[in-house]
């Protein structure tokens, strides 16, 4: 059977919830890690940063080696070190003297192979033959909420079936995605967004004003969505009161599902929406919600608040993606690498500043939040720019 590009938009897909994976597996467990090896919230925090911060490294590096590469090796590049990072997790921290070691080492595996898929797949499906550009981006980025959902119910169960303290079998279980998708990205066309030697360079890009103030977007977009995402388990947890399993099923996977169900949507109807107008209202419920979750002292309005910062949240990194690749068709490998680095700093930087936050208030991941909320209404301000400027 000849494969299509339609199977390659699906493989894509399947990309996108890897990467879920690779982001919100973890989360899960902070509390498992701080109970089972005596790892403190300030070295939780260390986790969440160098998963992102590796990302946005490997963002920069990819840049340049990608396209010499070709997306085809690179993106089976990107698999294995996934495969080996899941494997690792499961078992390294067991095997090193300090477990927390051994959790560095196996976050900096799926971190590197998680920064090439991000840098890679947009790109791809961006090449791929489709009518509508904007849609088949917010509907490839809905696939990346319904990975997280997944992570979500599927360890929920997982973990009530067979007990917390089966968690690293777990892990090994998931290496079989990015295997699967791997094997996937094998057979199925290839194309590039733009034709070799004519994206634009670096030095082009950054002297670019509407670059530059899509680079802010994309970073806030990405911290507006992981100060929450990042913290959502531990937060219902410990914050709100809640049980793990109400926690994770009602505030992490409603957040997930709500994004997922704002992009779809967004996908579905994005030829009649203004694009502009979409992420400035979205933005302004991403501030609303924030503000929900650290200042009303009720778990309902929290769990309620972490499902709407999702909503909110959801259309913000996808709409900047088709932003740029609109406003810059010359982009090319080089763009979509500065935005995946943009985005990382921002998801390393939401989570950071919650955290500290956090420890500046006694642990109180409520305050934590508030204090995120500068990355939420900047993304206000930038989207009320850009339409200027436009």
């Amino acid at each position: 059977m000849k494969l299509t590009y339609k199977n390659t938009i699906y493989a894509c897909f399947l990309g996108y919830i890897v990467q879920a994976v690779i982001n919100n597996f973890a989360p899960l467990l902070f509390l498992m890690f701080q109970t089972t090896y005596n790892i403190p919230l300030s070295q939780i925090t260390l986790l969440i940063g160098f998963n992102f911060v590796v990302q946005l490294c490997v963002d920069l590096a990819s840049a340049g080696f990608a396209e010499k590469l070709g997306y085809r090796k690179s993106m089976l590049l990107a698999h294995l070190l996934c495969i080996m990072g899941f494997i690792a997790l499961g078992t390294l921290p067991e095997l090193f003297p300090s477990p927390f070691f051994g959790l560095l080492i196996s976050v900096f595996l799926y971190a590197m192979g998680g920064g090439l898929l991000e840098v890679l797949v947009s790109p791809i499906v961006e090449a791929c033959p489709t009518d509508n550009k904007e849609k088949a981006m917010s509907l490839l980025h809905s696939f990346y909420c319904w990975g997280v959902a997944a992570v979500i119910v599927i360890s929920t169960v997982f973990f009530s079936v067979f007990g917390m303290e089966n968690w690293r079998i777990l892990a090994l279980i998931w290496a079989v995605l990015p295997l699967a998708d791997g094997i996937l990205f094998m057979f199925v066309p290839i194309e590039k967004p733009v034709a070799e030697g004519k994206g634009m360079k670096l030095r082009e890009l950054i002297s670019c004003k509407t670059f530059v103030i899509l680079l802010f977007m994309m970073l806030c977009a990405g911290a507006s969505e992981q100060a929450v995402s990042q913290w959502a388990s531990t937060l219902c947890e410990k914050a709100l009161g809640v049980s793990k399993t109400v926690g994770d099923l009602c505030g992490t996977a409603g957040f997930a599902i709500l994004m997922g169900l704002s992009r779809a949507l967004f996908g579905k109807f994005g030829d009649r929406i203004s694009l502009s107008r979409a992420m400035s209202v979205s933005a302004l419920l991403c501030v609303c919600a924030y503000l929900l979750i650290s200042l009303v002292p009720s778990p309902a309005a929290g769990l309620i608040g972490c499902a709407l910062c999702g909503f909110g949240v959801g259309i913000l990194w996808p709409g900047t993606f088709s932003k740029s690749s609109s406003a810059l068709p010359r982009g090319g490998t080089m763009m979509y690498a500065l935005l995946a680095l943009a985005g990382d700093i921002g998801c390393a930087a939401g989570p950071a500043v919650a955290g500290f936050g956090a420890d500046v208030f006694g642990g109180n991941l409520r305050y934590g939040v508030l204090c995120a909320i500068v990355f939420p209404t900047a993304m206000i301000v930038l989207t009320m720019i850009r339409r200027k400027e436009k």
